[in-house]
């Protein structure tokens, strides 16, 4: 971050001064909304939480070298530390937001937002790597993709930087609209849009309607994926579409899998070219075809494109495969959707073992009143691939098991369980030598302790 004047805080946010002397010559090094993380010359956000306010820390914050704490109006706390200063607003969470919007206009750089229902992250990874291969790129990092995450990226911007890809999530009706405001986006990518937060949107339509706002400039462009039936239907202009079944200006075909990268055909109004990714799926082609779009209109040549993309390295829990002592683990558990369980059990097909294909899945949260019938849809879609044995966990995913008993038509083992415990029982007495496992289920079922106790297993 680079240093901001107290008196260019209060501009931003517009508040009141509770206390402090000689504000004029006090400077802010960096903004913390967590009280262990301040450091000298640290501006502290106190937000109030469902079980701790971090107005209880004020105190604490100035002993570690704060220079600055915000105070929500009507918030009660503890401050005699001499040379603290207070300022008092409406809402310390719109404060932040206001001071990383302002702050971003510091920076005449390229900014990539991108959403969708699924994909985001992969596509963020997928960018950053493309263009770091000349520009030095700040990315998300982590889950620090929303209201509040969001505008801490931004405060992270500095004078080195030379481009910022953005994940921008949004779980509600009416987010879009201040991360938009906040972040200010040059480039808009939306991989996908399916029903991901449905409980929250209605129908998918809204979820669309909500997501394509990712674009404030009258000048940005938008990515959008060209097959996503949703998306092909906008009355935005300034669109470049990508996909695989229509004639966009970046076009992918005869897409094939090999060990464990992806090799496909290129196709766009200037070139035809082999571009291949170290990573399986056809959705990551899709990931894959908004980089190269976005690259290509920053005035990048296609060979720095591929390069970039050949370095991709993925994320944590998001497809990771881990091949070890004597069995395949795919670590997808850092959430789930619909579609990207689709995704995730077509990357299970697709690698090579005399072992059997097992998937190990809890509930897709987050999905209303339409959860027991999607989970059901998806069973369908499951009895149809080639799975061996389903393991599942979770009220919701007793449908999925049952449409899958329903509707396969070859031998396939199904057990639910209840506890955490039950299934690493079933891993240590049943897994064998070159099983292929599958790890699948939204965040709050906690399905990554699954994969860490199976690579402790089979390290």
């Amino acid at each position: 971050m680079e240093p901001l004047s107290i008196q260019e805080i209060l501009m931003m946010i517009k508040g009141n001064v509770l206390k402090g002397a000689n504000i004029e010559d006090k400077v802010i090094k960096n903004v913390r909304i967590d009280s262990r993380e301040v450091s000298e010359g640290s501006l502290y956000i106190p937000f109030i939480g469902e079980k701790v306010n971090g107005h209880s820390f004020i105190k604490d914050v100035f002993e570690k070298g704060a220079v600055a704490a915000l105070v929500q109006k009507g918030e009660d706390f503890v401050c005699d530390f001499p040379e603290a200063i207070l300022i008092e607003v409406e809402n310390t969470k719109e404060a932040l937001q206001n001071i990383a919007k302002f702050y971003r206009k510091k920076f005449a750089i390229p900014v990539i937002g991108i959403t969708g229902s699924v994909g985001k992250t992969t596509t963020k990874e997928m960018i950053a790597s493309v263009l770091s291969v000349n520009l030095n790129v700040l990315k998300t990092q982590g889950n620090y993709n929303g209201q509040i995450g969001a505008p801490l990226t931004l405060l992270n911007l500095n004078s080195d930087y030379e481009a910022l890809v953005l994940e921008m999530g949004v779980s509600e009706i009416g987010e879009m609209d201040i991360l938009a405001d906040t972040v200010d986006a040059d480039f808009g990518v939306i991989t996908n849009i399916g029903v991901s937060h449905i409980e929250n949107f209605g129908n998918v339509e809204i979820t669309r309607d909500e997501k394509i706002k990712i674009l404030k400039k009258e000048n940005g462009k938008y990515y959008l994926n060209g097959d996503n039936p949703l998306l092909s239907k906008t009355d935005k202009e300034n669109i470049v579409y990508f996909g695989m079944n229509g004639q966009y200006p970046f076009r992918a075909e005869d897409i094939t899998m090999n060990g464990e990268t992806t090799n496909f055909t290129l196709i766009t109004q200037t070139c035809r070219d082999s571009i291949t990714i170290p990573c399986l799926g056809v959705h990551n082609v899709y990931n894959a075809l908004a980089s190269i779009a976005v690259a290509s209109d920053m005035g990048f040549h296609l060979d720095d494109i591929k390069k970039g993309l050949q370095n991709y390295a993925g994320a944590p829990m998001r497809q990771q495969i881990f091949r070890l002592s004597n069995i395949i683990l795919i670590d997808d558990s850092y959430n789930a959707s619909p579609d990207s369980v689709k995704s995730a059990v077509n990357v299970l097909m697709s690698l090579k073992s005399e072992g059997r294909n097992i998937l190990i899945f809890a509930d897709i949260l987050e999905l209303g009143d339409k959860s027991n019938q999607i989970h059901f849809d998806l069973g369908k879609y499951i009895a149809l691939e080639n799975i061996n044995v389903l393991l599942t966990m979770g009220e919701e995913s007793k449908f999925l098991l049952n449409a899958v008993k329903q509707y396969s038509k070859h031998d396939i083992e199904v057990k639910h369980f209840d506890q955490m415990e039950e299934i690493y029982n079933f891993i240590k007495e049943n897994i064998m030598a070159g099983d292929k496992i599958l790890v699948k289920g939204s965040r709050g079922m906690g399905m990554d302790s699954i994969c860490n106790f199976i690579r402790t297993c089979f390290h």
